[in-house]
């Protein structure tokens, strides 16, 4: 028999729903609907609106999750910096902060900085340690979804293996859900800015190149974390560049941040990351733009296999060169290289989110563990 965690959970997929309406789609009585749902609003994760009248002219009041019962801890590290944030369980960031630890720093040095300002931003949003139910950390690299740890992670020196969850719990005495950055800005954006959306692919164009993959509202993760990496796909015809896993001509040694920052200094053109080139893609260099739009051709082939393979309604493309001529180019290469029933529905757009998607998407993704039917039925359901 469906539990409050259950009912909590359509009205979570709904928005909201009338006791009437939740009746109907569990076809549980009236008493035990009630008991349900008094139950979640004792507990505050339900809240009720005002009351309205429906067509028989009977007053009703609508049900819904209760956004500002606890807090959320999200933190994602990235290749040259980490964003800590506080949000709600909708996943509205509340205050957010970056600081200096970036994945090459390590785990020991990154974690402790994440504990340190998490702890700084709950009271600084005006909460309290005990309003936080859990915490949600991205990494730039696989995340096996068994042992939540990296798994052979090509740019994480010193992160195979680590104990992220287990450390970080320790430090802050809540729920820790690691997952991969693009994984988390995909989910992100498919909840936040294309909710119907069946099959999303969201593609990260920074210092290196990943993808996150969301199907049928949830991450697709692959067997031990691996899925979309396609940053370490081999090219032909690119043999001699040496890639950051150790590898030659991977796509990310070709036409990432990276790649095209040292292509832009073998023209005499200074330039270290992929900041670098944005910044010149801003001042309106020719040489940047034409690189960047090259690039977006390479990346474009590859991410052709993509769409052929998941038949996305979205890429979206996002990461610090998700600009327009990186974008151009991508589609320059796909749409020859795909049937036109691949692209037929096919949306090729900029992140809606920017930097804030993977901190949306991990919050929401720890809501989903936290609330799930299955936890709300254990905390409520008398033993």
């Amino acid at each position: 028999m469906p539990g409050p965690g259950d009912v909590l959970a359509l009205v979570r997929a709904h928005g909201s729903l009338t006791r009437g309406e939740v009746r109907e789609l569990t076809g549980l009585s009236r008493m035990t609907v009630s008991t349900r749902i008094d139950a979640l609003l004792d507990s505050g994760l339900l809240v009720e609106g005002d009351a309205h009248r429906n067509s028989a002219g009977r007053p009703s009041r609508r049900l819904h999750f209760h956004t500002d019962h606890a807090r959320i801890l999200v933190a994602s590290v990235d290749t040259t910096h980490t964003t800590v944030g506080v949000t709600d369980l909708a996943g509205r960031i509340l205050v957010e902060e970056r600081i200096a630890p970036a994945v090459s720093d390590g785990p020991e040095a990154t974690l402790d900085a994440i504990a340190q300002t998490a702890t700084r931003l709950v009271e600084r949003s005006g909460a309290s340690r005990a309003d936080v139910s859990a915490c949600g950390v991205s990494v730039p690299g696989p995340i096996d979804p068994d042992t939540r740890r990296p798994n052979e992670p090509p740019i994480m020196p010193g992160w195979d293996g680590f104990p992220i969850a287990e450390r970080l719990q320790d430090r802050l005495g809540v729920a820790i859900h690691v997952s991969n950055d693009a994984d988390a800005a995909a989910l992100g954006e498919q909840r936040r800015v294309y909710p119907p959306s069946r099959s999303l692919c969201f593609v990260k164009i920074d210092t290196g190149i990943g993808s996150g993959i969301v199907l049928g509202g949830g991450i697709y993760r692959g067997t031990d974390g691996g899925s979309g990496d396609i940053g370490h796909i081999k090219l032909a015809g690119h043999g001699g560049e040496m890639c950051l896993c150790g590898a030659t001509g991977c796509l990310a040694s070709i036409a990432s941040g990276r790649a095209l920052a040292r292509q832009l200094t073998e023209i005499g053109k200074t330039a270290d990351s992929a900041t670098d080139v944005r910044r010149a893609l801003n001042a309106g260099d020719p040489d940047a733009a034409r690189l960047t739009q090259d690039a977006g051709r390479v990346i474009g082939e590859v991410l052709a296999t993509v769409v052929s393979v998941l038949n996305p309604t979205q890429l979206v493309l996002g990461g610090t060169l998700a600009v327009a001529p990186m974008i151009a180019g991508v589609r320059e290469a796909l749409y020859p290289r795909s049937l036109p029933r691949a692209t037929r529905n096919l949306q090729i757009v900029p992140s809606q989110l920017g930097p804030d998607a993977a901190l949306i998407g991990l919050s929401l993704l720890a809501v989903d563990e936290e609330y799930s039917s299955d936890a709300v039925n254990a905390l409520l359901t008398p033993a």
